[in-house]
């Protein structure tokens, strides 16, 4: 079982990134899959999450900029981020769970992370 994420890098305030996260060893839509970020002396907090039923949700800083989706064909998620800006800077990881939670602690397999800085 193992997820890769990638699209990661520095990107100018205003920017745009897309994060992927390519899963193996399980199909991904019978998971929920979140989003969660770091940032450097911050804790981890989820940042959206999709539902096996396809629900989404994103947490208030986030919305209206970032949209998260999922390839069943690809067995991937995605995290379009549009108009970012220097406090989305961290590190990004995706994650398994049943269903969507809030708690990392809820999401048994990780990512290894890729690194978002938005900075000028």
């Amino acid at each position: 079982l193992q997820f890769v994420e990638s699209g990661g890098g520095l990107v100018q305030p205003g920017g745009s990134l897309r994060l992927s996260c390519a899963a193996s060893g399980f199909t991904l839509e019978h998971y929920a899959v979140g989003w969660f970020r770091r940032a450097p002396g911050k804790e981890r907090e989820r940042v959206s999450c999709i539902n096996s039923d396809d629900a989404i949700t994103y947490i208030e800083s986030v919305k209206g900029r970032f949209t998260m989706s999922r390839d069943n064909a690809e067995n991937t998620v995605y995290l379009q981020m549009n108009s970012l800006k220097p406090e989305d800077t961290a590190d990004y990881y995706c994650a398994r769970s049943l269903v969507c939670g809030y708690s990392p602690h809820e999401y048994d397999y990780w990512g290894q992370g890729t690194q978002v800085t938005v900075s000028s």
